[in-house]
C-alpha cells in the first residue's frame, strides 16, 4: 500500500532518462477502468507534500504502485502518471485565476476532412463552426477568461508562461506529446492539468470530453498556491533582457536610438558613436533561454533559504541587490559576445531564428560588438564595490576572466584543429573541448551564485566537477541535436560535419570504423564532388556502422550520472533541488532519443553505387 502523508522531501536516487517507454503508454481500455484509476490517484495525491514538485522518478515509482495495488500492469504507467499529476495540481491551478490559465488543445482532435480552420503563428485558428470539440472546449474556456491555444507541442507554450501572460496550463494532448511537451512545464514547478486522448493516432481523435470540462470548470478560490516553483526566478532572468528593463538595470552610456526604433532603414540614423552600443544592447534582447542567468540566481536564492521560489518570490527577488541582478546580467553578456565571435568562426548564418550578427552588420561590426559585450560584462560587476563589497567583487570578476579564458582555448583548439589538415581525434581530446568550451560558463554561473550569497571554498571541487559534467554531456546532446536540424536557427541536419566542427560523433566513428572507411570520413568533409546532401547521408551511415549515435548515448548516460551522484550529497537541500532541477532540464532528452536524420534527398552527383542501398 502506499502510505499516507508521503514526503517528497528525501532525495531521490534518480534513473537514466533514455529508456523506452513506448511500452508504457498504454490507456486503459474501458472507461470503468479509467473512472476506478483516476479515483484512486485523486486519494493518493491528497496524501503527498505539495510543498514541492514531486520528480518524474517519485511519480513513476508512485504510479507503478498504483498500478501494483489494482493487479495491473506496467503499460498504464505514463497514463497513471498523467493523471496522477493532475490530481496533484488540481488545487494548485483552483488557486489562479481562469483569465491567468492557457488551455491547450491539440489540433487531431478536429475532423481531418472539411476542417475550415487555418494555421497562424499560435497554432489552429478554430473556427466555431460545431462540427467537432475543439470549438465546444474553446468556447467554454473562452467565455470563462482562458487564454487559449490549438497546437501541439509548440514550443510556444513555455516561452508564454516565462513572458508572464499565464501562471498554469490546462490542456489536451496525447501520452507521447505530454511526455515531450509537459515535462519541463513540470520540473519547473508550473501548475499543469492534462486529460490524455484516447489513442495517439494524430487524426480525428477522442476524449473523455467529460474530464476536459471539469478541469476547464476548476473554480477558483482565493488562496495562497502551496507549491514552491522555478517560474518566478526563470521569469526574473528573461526580464533583465527585456529592453526597458535592461536599460534600467544596464543604463546605455550613448542613449542612443534603439535598433527597434530604426524602422528597417539600417543604421544610418544612428549617432556613430552610440551605433556599437545600440547593436550590443539589441542582441542582449533577441532570446535565448537564459539559462545561465537563472542559473546564478537560483543558486543565490537556493544559498539566502530559497525564499524566490515561493509563492512571493516575484516581491523577494526585488528586494535583492540590484549587484546580484547585474552579476547574472554579466554572464549572459558574456555569453552573448561568445555567439557573436563563435558564428564569425563558424561562418553561421542564423541565430535565434534571424540572421547573425556579422551577416546583417559584417564581420568588422560584428567582432567590435562582440569585443563591447565583453567589456559590458566586466563593467556590470566592477562597479559594484559599494552595493557587494570589494573583496566580493574581485573574486567574482577573477572568476569571470578564468571561465572567459578557458572558454577561448577550447574554441582556440577546436578551431586548430578544423583548420589542420590532420583530421584525426581521439574521443578523450573532443571531451577535453568541450570541457573547456562549455563548462566554465556554467561554472561561472555557479560560483557567482554562491560567491554573491557568501563563501564559496567549500564547494569548489563538487561544482567543478558537476558543472563539468553537466557541460560534457550537453555538448554531447547538442552533437546528437545536430543530426536533427535545428528549425528555430534554419538549420539542417549534419551541420557539425559541413561545418568542419571536432566532435565526438567524429572521434568515436574514426575510432571504430576500419582503415579504408576512416579515410573515407576524412576525404568526405573537403570532397567538392559531392553535394551536401550526399556528404551526410554517407557520413550517417558510416556513423551508424560505427555504432556511433549509441556510444554518444552512452556517454551522455555516464557524465549525467556523475553530475546526479555529485548533486544527491550537496548540502543545502535546496541547492541539492537545484542541481537535480538542471540536470533534468539542461540533460533534456525524451525517450528512445535516437537522431533522427530528416535532410532532403540529395541530387547526387556521382553514381549512386558509392552510396549504402536502402
Amino acid at each position: 500500500m502506499i502510505s499516507e502523508n508521503s514526503s517528497t522531501s528525501a532525495p531521490t536516487r534518480r534513473k537514466s532518462r533514455r529508456r523506452k517507454t513506448a511500452h508504457l503508454k498504454l490507456v486503459p481500455e474501458s472507461r470503468e477502468l479509467r473512472e476506478r484509476l483516476r479515483a484512486r490517484c485523486e486519494e493518493v495525491a491528497a496524501t503527498l507534500d505539495k510543498s514541492r514538485p514531486v520528480g518524474k522518478d517519485e511519480m513513476e515509482a508512485i504510479s507503478r504502485q498504483i498500478l501494483a495495488e489494482a493487479e495491473l500492469g506496467e503499460g498504464y504507467v505514463g497514463w497513471i502518471m498523467v493523471t496522477l499529476s493532475s490530481a496533484f495540481w488540481r488545487d494548485q491551478i483552483s488557486s489562479i485565476p481562469p483569465s491567468r490559465r492557457l488551455f491547450l488543445l491539440p489540433h487531431c482532435l478536429k475532423h481531418a476532412e472539411g476542417c475550415p480552420a487555418d494555421y497562424d503563428e499560435y497554432g489552429l485558428d478554430c473556427k466555431t463552426c460545431g462540427a467537432c470539440s475543439i470549438a465546444d472546449f474553446r468556447g467554454m474556456a473562452e467565455d470563462m477568461g482562458y487564454k487559449v491555444l490549438v497546437a501541439e507541442g509548440s514550443p510556444i507554450v513555455l516561452k508564454i508562461i516565462v513572458s508572464g501572460y499565464v501562471d498554469a496550463i490546462v490542456g489536451v494532448a496525447c501520452l507521447n506529446v505530454l511526455e515531450k511537451a509537459i515535462d519541463k512545464i513540470l520540473l519547473a514547478g508550473i501548475p499543469c492539468m492534462a486529460v490524455p486522448l484516447l489513442s495517439s493516432d494524430c487524426r480525428n481523435t477522442s476524449v473523455d470530453e467529460d474530464w476536459v470540462l471539469d478541469m476547464i470548470k476548476v473554480p477558483y478560490r482565493e488562496q495562497k498556491p502551496e507549491t514552491r516553483s522555478y517560474l518566478h526566478l526563470m521569469r526574473a532572468a528573461a526580464k533583465l533582457f527585456e529592453e526597458d528593463h535592461l536599460e534600467v538595470i544596464s543604463p546605455k552610456l550613448r542613449g542612443g536610438q534603439r535598433i527597434s526604433e530604426l524602422n528597417g532603414h539600417g543604421l544610418s540614423g544612428l549617432d556613430p558613436i552610440a551605433a556599437t552600443e545600440s547593436i550590443a544592447y539589441d542582441f542582449l534582447t533577441k532570446g535565448g533561454k537564459y539559462s545561465r542567468p537563472f542559473i546564478t540566481m537560483a543558486v543565490y536564492d537556493a544559498m539566502t533559504g530559497g525564499d524566490a521560489t515561493l509563492p512571493q518570490g516575484e516581491e523577494v527577488i526585488e528586494q535583492w541587490p540590484i549587484g546580484v541582478k547585474r552579476t547574472a546580467m554579466s554572464i549572459e553578456t558574456f555569453h552573448k559576445a561568445s555567439l557573436v565571435h563563435d558564428d564569425i568562426e563558424d561562418d553561421d548564418q542564423f541565430r535565434y531564428g534571424e540572421e547573425t550578427m556579422h551577416s546583417r552588420y559584417g564581420i568588422p561590426t560584428a567582432i567590435n560588438v562582440g569585443d563591447y559585450l565583453v567589456g559590458m560584462g566586466y563593467r556590470l560587476v566592477s562597479r559594484e564595490s559599494k552595493d557587494l563589497g570589494a573583496e566580493k567583487v574581485v573574486d567574482i570578476l577573477d572568476l569571470l576572466a578564468d571561465a572567459h579564458q578557458r572558454l577561448a582555448e577550447g574554441q582556440g583548439a577546436e578551431l586548430l584543429w578544423r583548420d589542420s589538415l590532420n583530421k584525426r581525434l581521439r574521443p578523450i581530446d573532443a571531451l577535453k573541448i568541450y570541457a573547456l568550451k562549455t563548462s566554465p560558463a556554467f561554472e561561472a554561473a555557479f560560483f557567482c551564485g554562491l560567491r554573491l550569497a557568501g563563501e564559496i571554498d567549500t564547494y569548489v571541487d563538487a561544482i567543478k566537477s558537476f558543472a563539468r559534467n553537466l557541460g560534457v554531456a550537453f555538448q554531447i546532446l547538442n552533437d546528437l541535436k545536430d543530426w536533427e536540424g535545428d528549425s528555430n536557427n534554419k538549420l539542417d541536419a549534419g551541420g557539425d560535419i559541413i561545418g568542419g566542427r571536432p566532435t565526438v560523433l567524429w572521434a568515436l566513428a574514426l575510432e571504430g570504423l576500419a582503415e579504408e572507411e576512416q579515410a573515407e570520413l576524412e576525404r568526405m568533409v573537403e570532397d567538392q564532388d559531392r553535394s551536401t546532401g550526399e556528404k551526410i547521408h554517407r557520413v550517417k551511415h558510416l556513423y551508424e556502422k560505427a555504432n556511433v549515435f549509441e556510444q554518444a548515448n552512452q556517454l551522455v548516460d555516464k557524465h549525467q550520472e556523475r553530475a546526479e551522484a555529485i548533486a544527491n550529497d550537496i548540502q543545502p537541500e535546496e541547492l541539492r533541488q537545484l542541481l537535480h532541477y538542471l540536470i533534468d532540464s539542461v540533460l533534456e532528452r525524451h525517450s528512445e532519443h535516437q537522431p533522427t536524420i530528416q535532410i532532403p534527398e540529395p541530387s547526387f552527383s556521382s553514381p549512386l553505387s558509392i552510396l549504402p542501398q536502402p
